[in-house]
């Protein structure tokens, strides 16, 4: 086994978890549990083939899928801040939704229950072995990026008090329900990310292509403690187990079934050492009247 090889795919791997546990990093600190990211992801990546389908470039299919995961984003925050919605059912609701919806347009706009066809993507240099994808840059950064905004900048603050003391905040004069919208709303942008990284790097997108990823990454989120640099080291420890998967395929030794199993089993054995001992934002989940 390529230790370099072995790192590089690693990193390719890492990078839609590294933005959806970013974007679930800031909703889940402002309060708002994030079962919703493998619904922002699908969404997004759906989003990005199809701008990149209709105008030939792939920078319109960044935004376009920009734009699919802030749409589901803004309907999980509208059912959840404002109705008031129970988080994990919504949450649940959420990727349900996004399954049918890209599925149906899936079919209305390219006659196909299984795949779109081939778009302008990023990378396809061998030899840069998907170095070129300027979103892969982009993914790495992402984590020290919202960690900066989070414990550095006064909307960092906001999203903090209204994870832990939103009744103390509201005092103060801060509106949660405008902080929770925000965070929401970016936490569906970079997750939407993570799924556009995803289609444009395949250059096309087929049924349900996140396949639990954004469920990891929430993983990671929880994992990392709700912080987004140990929840990226989290990604990257949930990647290289994937990576290990795909390694060990060509090999006989052992079933392939139980090769498959490697990324969830480590994510199970990850959360059961660390739950008991995590303390989640104090608000997280609670309902403001």
């Amino acid at each position: 086994m390529n230790p370099v090889t072995f790192l590089t795919q690693m990193i390719r791997i890492a990078i839609p978890y590294l933005f959806a546990a970013s974007g679930g990093v800031v909703a889940e600190r402002a309060g708002i549990v994030s079962l919703t990211l493998e619904g922002f992801m699908l969404s997004g990546a759906f989003g990005a083939v199809l701008g990149a389908n209709y105008s030939g470039s792939p920078w319109v299919g960044v935004l376009t899928g920009i734009l699919a995961g802030l749409i589901f984003s803004l309907i999980h925050a509208v059912a959840t801040i404002r109705y008031r919605a129970d988080q994990v059912v919504v949450g649940v609701a959420i990727n349900l939704l996004a399954i049918g919806v890209t599925r149906f347009f899936l079919k209305l706009f390219f006659d196909s229950s299984s795949n779109s066809p081939r778009v302008t993507g990023f990378g396809g240099n061998i030899k840069a072995a998907g170095f070129d994808n300027p979103l892969l840059w982009l993914g790495l950064l992402v984590a020290p990026v919202m960690a900066f905004v989070i414990y550095r900048t006064p909307f960092g603050l906001r999203v903090r008090a209204a994870g832990e003391h939103p009744d103390a905040a509201e005092s103060v004069g801060v509106s949660i329900k405008r902080v929770r919208y925000a965070a929401v709303a970016l936490s569906g942008m970079l997750a939407g990310l993570g799924g556009v990284y995803l289609a444009l790097d395949q250059h096309q997108f087929t049924d349900q292509m996140t396949a639990g990823r954004g469920f990891i990454a929430i993983s990671a989120v929880i994992f990392g403690r709700w912080d987004p640099i140990k929840a990226a080291f989290a990604c990257l420890l949930f990647a290289a187990a994937e990576t290990l998967q795909i390694q060990l395929q060509g090999s006989h030794a052992i079933a392939s079934q139980f090769i498959e199993m490697i990324p969830y089993a480590l994510t199970i054995v990850a959360l059961a050492g660390v739950v008991g001992r995590a303390v989640p934002p104090a608000a997280l989940g609670k309902v403001e009247g």
